[in-house]
């Protein structure tokens, strides 16, 4: 609409003046057009095209289920549920029940069950246990069979 009105306004002026407007006017819009079309294809690149058939998950079988044994030889390994400051932490087994389901089933975050808690909480907390290098030594108590694939060794 405003290129609309633009031009509307631009036949109340001189000759040169319309000329310098349609020609700017065609400009604008091939320009537009150009850059809509080259950012099309800079996202198509980024993003791979998504396949008419989803790839299966990955599934790991092998990871147990969180009993009371194994909770008894993890939960040492985590951090306090009450940090010195703060709201408590939602509680670490469920959580870690939460992540163990994601592992088991190769299921995406998201369709966590709500009996685990938010999705994002039990996501955020993996992230962080990963990069701390806790999440290695849960697995080295839940799969012990495995630590040999688990070391840096």
């Amino acid at each position: 609409m405003p290129e609309v009105r633009r031009l509307w306004q631009a036949l109340s002026e001189s000759q040169e003046q319309q000329a310098h407007h349609l020609h700017w006017s065609r400009f604008r819009r091939q320009h537009q057009a150009r850059a809509q079309r080259f950012h099309r294809v800079r996202r198509a690149r980024q993003a791979p095209a998504v396949s008419a058939e989803p790839a299966a998950p990955l599934r790991l079988l092998g990871v147990p289920a969180l009993t009371d044994e194994y909770w008894e030889q993890v939960h040492p390994l985590l951090p306090p549920q009450k940090p010195p400051t703060g709201r408590p932490a939602v509680d670490h087994r469920l959580v870690l029940e939460g992540m163990l389901w994601v592992v088991r089933t190769g299921s995406s975050w998201r369709e966590l069950p709500e009996r685990f808690g938010p999705w994002s909480t039990v996501f955020s907390r993996y992230q962080r246990w990963v990069k701390e290098g806790l999440w290695a030594r849960i697995l080295q108590v839940l799969l012990p069979s495995e630590s040999a694939f688990l070391s840096s060794a």
